[in-house]
């Protein structure tokens, strides 16, 4: 499923096309995703201006003219495309329809956007932008990784006492928003720390120093379009490049590359997930 990084470089290629622009018209070609869509979704979405286009946690949010915000999740195989931008971002034409084309906005200014899902396992919904922190799927959030709310002495607080393994409690989403696996796991071999270790026992020094880890390993992400393990695409239809720097992810049984180390990326299954981290080097 793709995380954070991965959704704001989507984000980042909607927002020249989108930002700013009138949806001409939204054909919305199935009933549902996940979950059902909004009621006369293509309606609420026809003629509307989006005002801003901003993410939370994995999730996509156009604030619209109409006071009304569309939430965008791209589940485990959706894709965000855009073909025909009269700027010349994208160069591609608009392609034929394909089967698991389920919402394609058409956009005032020519370009047009595919929301393609072969799995459905994404979602959108449709609420006033005013209050919509309160939304059941943002309300119970924690702060972005990235903004300035998500310090050392906040992470400090929020691992106190904490019993549960440090993997889990950063793949938390109550505790920080938007991490996943895949960025977990390597913030934790840059940090030297073992995902079996309890978040408890993690020193206020070691917590502390989390923080801009993981605000490098996500800068690293985005920097480089995000990963690309299976389904995931750019807007403009590139992959992304981070999974050729991974250090521990994916890499099981194959030397560890941190210099001096010598030891092999080993694996372990926590609550149902993969965690992926070299024995030699992560205490």
């Amino acid at each position: 499923m793709p995380e954070l990084p991965e959704v704001e470089t989507v984000r980042r290629g909607l927002a020249p096309v989108m930002e700013g622009a009138v949806i001409a018209r939204a054909d919305v070609n199935r009933p549902d995703l996940r979950r059902p869509f909004p009621e006369g979704m293509a309606a609420r979405l026809t003629g509307q201006r989006v005002l801003c286009l901003r993410r939370r946690s994995k999730y996509i949010l156009a604030d619209l003219a109409s006071g009304e915000t569309l939430l965008i999740h791209l589940g485990m195989s959706g894709r965000m495309l855009v073909s025909g931008d009269p700027l010349g971002t994208f160069v591609y034409a608009h392609p034929a329809p394909e089967k698991h084309d389920h919402v394609v906005f058409h956009m005032e200014n020519g370009a047009r956007v595919t929301f393609n899902d072969p799995r459905r396992f994404g979602a959108m919904d449709m609420f006033a932008t005013i209050g919509a922190e309160d939304h059941a799927l943002l309300a119970k959030l924690g702060p972005e990784p990235l903004g300035n709310s998500f310090d050392e002495g906040y992470l400090v607080t929020a691992l106190r006492g904490k019993n549960t393994p440090i993997k889990s409690a950063l793949l938390d989403q109550r505790i920080v928003a938007g991490l996943g696996n895949i960025y977990v796991c390597e913030t934790l071999f840059r940090a030297g720390i073992s995902p079996r270790r309890q978040a408890a026992n993690i020193g206020a020094g070691c917590a502390a120093g989390l923080v801009p880890i993981i605000r490098d390993v996500l800068t690293d992400a985005i920097r480089a379009g995000g990963s690309s393990l299976r389904d995931f695409k750019q807007a403009d239809g590139e992959l992304g490049y981070f999974q050729h720097s991974f250090d521990v992810y994916g890499r099981e049984g194959q030397p560890c590359r941190r210099e001096g180390c010598g030891g092999t990326v080993g694996r372990v299954v926590q609550s149902g997930r993969s965690s992926f981290y070299c024995g030699g080097c992560q205490r």
